[in-house]
């Protein structure tokens, strides 16, 4: 990577500040859009998990109806296994080939009738399924009506500043560029911390921006005299006075006006 032009420290305090102004006018730009993108990702997850849902109910669905029709088959195999004993039972030749029949016979009406009550409870379990398949999808309907609404919602707020927001970011790298590996470490740690991403403020009525903390005089001269960086020591953000910032405000509010 080459090396960055080394800047004087006035020249390092307005890439900051400009740096500070364009970052702040992105952060804009993506709290416009609020919540809405993870409304989105959220709602994508729930329409991905209904519609698995959906699948599984169905395939559940079509398992239980083989089943039933596999019972069936075996009913209509123990009803003919009932007649061929019956049958026998005409041509035995003695009672305990008779009474061997009989509880053959026996048997196969207990399968049937453990078969029977088998089909009833699949029965059953279908139209519960079928109760919860009709609820999930009138559930998955909603929510991917919903999803659909908020895309849309999305995608007007994205054409109306992907443009803007593409120039800004654009313009971050660039101030960015021209700001010292260690300076720049520095300002994205501190924007990182704190609430309203403010890393470089200015001074406002003997304080610095946002805080009620008052800064000394002597340190306000020094600050003004802009050889070199200061942060407040209560919020630990950089200072710049406020004859540079107002300098920087104009420069960049030209910029944003030509977006």
């Amino acid at each position: 990577m080459a090396n960055k032009k080394e800047l004087s420290v006035e020249d390092k305090l307005r890439a900051l500040y400009a740096l500070q102004l364009v970052d702040s006018k992105i952060d804009e730009i993506r709290n416009v859009r609020g919540e809405l993108p993870l409304e989105v990702e959220d709602l994508e997850d729930e329409v991905a998990g209904l519609s698995t849902r959906l699948d599984k109910l169905k395939s559940d669905l079509e398992a239980v109806d083989v089943q039933i029709k596999e019972k069936k088959n075996a009913i209509d195999e123990h009803k003919t296994s009932i007649k061929k004993y019956l049958d026998q039972q005409k041509n035995v030749r003695n009672n305990r080939e008779f009474n061997s029949l009989t509880k053959e016979v026996e048997f196969q009406e207990l399968e049937i009738q453990l078969a029977e009550k088998h089909i009833k409870e699949m029965k059953a379990s279908i139209e519960h399924k079928k109760e919860v398949l009709g609820q999930t999808k009138e559930r998955l309907d909603a929510k991917q009506s919903h999803l659909k609404h908020k895309k849309a919602e999305l995608s007007d707020i994205m054409s109306e500043t992907e443009k803007e927001e593409n120039f800004l970011l654009g313009k971050s790298e660039e101030y960015q560029g021209q700001i010292e590996d260690r300076l720049l470490a520095a300002y994205t740690r501190i924007r990182t911390s704190v609430r309203n991403g403010l890393a470089v403020v200015s001074i406002e009525r003997g304080a610095s921006a946002g805080s009620f903390f008052t800064i000394p005089p002597q340190t306000q001269m020094e600050i003004a005299g802009r050889k070199k960086i200061l942060t407040d020591e209560h919020s630990g953000r950089i200072l710049v006075d406020n004859v540079l910032a107002e300098e920087v405000k104009e420069e960049m509010d030209k910029l944003f006006a030509k977006i």
